[in-house]
């Protein structure tokens, strides 16, 4: 197997007993939610990177299942060495709300009835779907994401989670997707919808049990297809070519290679996508819009997010354009906020997320590479008054679990650093003052100083943890060698900090 790829995986799955409020202010549960992690979680729990998948994507993003005939539909970007580096990061990937691929969904059993949701499923909101991601996180054990990102569907999410949870959430990377869907995304999505609606079999959404309305969802797999291309690639891969022959049948089977495409495609999503679930998924992304109908500008929505932001579009995309992107840009640029804007060259168009991983590779690793030290330092670290006795200054230590102290004297201002062998040493020889041990020849840190930098700065000196002083050399914060190494499970720095 590829020493790049994580490997066999399995899809776990998550149970939440109670109900979570919607956004349509019906409460709903249980809710069962389909998960992969990827990676291990550090010490500091401050290493886990979300990933939401697209409208069709399920939890399984990267790594092969047992049988599997290929891997992950973002296996390109997870793993070993990709951009999304398991040796560095704890990477989870979960099945959406309304999906059907183990999360909760309109083809689940409604505990009340002991049969399938169908309509009775409620109508759900992109908002709705981090909700529940959320308490997924909540059981993981995860309090703070360093990374969320997605593409499509999954830039929404990635917008939503850090407009809902500004404090969350570090880095955000919305790829090839919207702040608000457009008229013209609604109408495509409306049309596919009527797709399944119109097949008899349909039945309104009661077809559990019975055949589904294969037709109506191939129909509307088509349709979204094309718009998941584009023009230039049609013309590439396809071209004006015949299926067979050299001359047109003059009926109405199919005749082009373009045609038998998209029907192989249609036909092969009806085996794994549930019908209703398409139908509810789409109407989540139409009614996406971060400046709820207008009644806020989007940066009013934006504007107290506290991420940054790395915005990915893609030059031929035309279901998501750039302008849509770049929109989102301004408003952020417009509240201060750090963006990088990339675009990704291709003409593959709107699936060019997932066919462009070198492009996209280069782009993620070169933003996740401007973690700063107030990315990573710890800011609850007990400080001492350099007058403290012994005593308590061991009791502050072994209360704390912190093995370096900032000793502060009056103003807050930085003296020295205590280390919790200092603190033994002085026991052991019966000292009462901290002065004679503590160190007051200080390496410190700062909150903007890039982590390349601190890194540099542990190795030169050999030291293990650096005060963080403001301006005004007020300490607040460590930042310690476990922190930035535990940031990325083993004894590597993370992206951007290699020598």
């Amino acid at each position: 197997m590829d020493e790049s790829s994580v490997g066999k995986v399995e899809t776990e799955e998550f149970h939440y007993d109670e109900d979570i409020e919607l956004e349509s202010g019906k409460e709903f549960g249980p809710i069962d939610v389909a998960y992969e992690t990827y990676g291990n979680l550090n010490k500091s729990r401050n290493n886990a990177v979300l990933i939401c998948h697209a409208l069709t994507g399920d939890a399984h993003a990267a790594g092969w299942h047992e049988g599997d005939e290929k891997p992950g539909w973002w296996d390109n970007m997870i793993g070993p060495g990709k951009a999304f580096d398991t040796e560095k990061y704890y990477v989870i990937s979960s099945n959406v709300l309304g999906g059907c691929q183990g999360t909760t969904g309109p083809n689940s059993i409604n505990p009340e009835t002991g049969t399938h949701y169908g309509l009775d499923f409620p109508v759900i909101t992109v908002k709705d779907m981090i909700t529940v991601q959320g308490k997924l996180l909540e059981h993981l054990d995860v309090d703070q994401l360093f990374a969320v990102a997605g593409g499509s569907l999954g830039g929404m999410q990635a917008l939503q989670w850090a407009v809902t949870w500004p404090e969350k959430v570090k880095f955000v990377i919305p790829i090839a997707t919207t702040a608000q869907s457009t008229p013209q995304q609604i109408a495509l999505d409306e049309v596919r919808r009527r797709a399944i609606m119109s097949d008899q079999k349909w039945n309104e959404g009661d077809y559990y049990g019975d055949r589904p309305p294969e037709d109506g969802l191939r129909l509307a797999r088509m349709i979204g297809h094309i718009t998941y291309l584009s023009d230039t690639s049609m013309k590439e891969k396809f071209g004006r070519d015949l299926q067979s022959g050299e001359k047109f049948n003059f009926d109405f089977d199919v005749d082009f290679e373009v045609e038998n495409y998209l029907h192989y495609k249609g036909g092969s999503f009806v085996d794994r996508f549930d019908a209703n679930s398409y139908l509810y998924l789409t109407k989540a992304v139409d009614y996406f819009d971060l400046t709820d109908g207008g009644d806020r500008s989007l940066t009013k929505a934006f504007s107290d997010v506290e991420s940054k932001f790395l915005v990915i579009s893609i030059t031929s995309d035309w279901l998501y354009p750039p302008y849509q992107s770049k929109e989102i840009v301004k408003a952020l640029e417009s509240n201060d906020v750090e963006v990088t804007y990339s675009e990704i060259t291709s003409t593959y168009g709107h699936d060019a997320f997932f066919l462009e991983p070198g492009q996209l590779h280069h782009m993620v690793t070169n933003f996740l590479s401007q973690v700063l030290v107030k990315d990573v330092m710890q800011k609850d670290v007990p400080v001492i008054h350099k007058d403290t006795s012994i005593k308590e200054a061991s009791k502050a230590i072994i209360d704390s679990e912190f093995t370096h102290i900032p000793v502060v004297e009056d103003g807050n201002k930085l003296a020295g650093i205590l280390t919790a062998w200092d603190v033994a040493n002085a026991v052991a020889n019966d000292l009462n003052s901290l002065s004679p041990i503590m160190s007051t020849d200080v390496i410190t840190a700062y909150p903007e100083e890039p982590v390349k930098q601190v890194t540099h700065k542990i190795n030169q000196y050999n030291i293990s943890a650096l005060p963080v002083v403001d301006e005004n050399n007020q300490a607040i914060g460590l930042v310690t060698s476990d922190s930035i190494t535990q940031l990325i499970q083993g004894q590597q720095p993370i992206p951007g900090t290699e020598e």
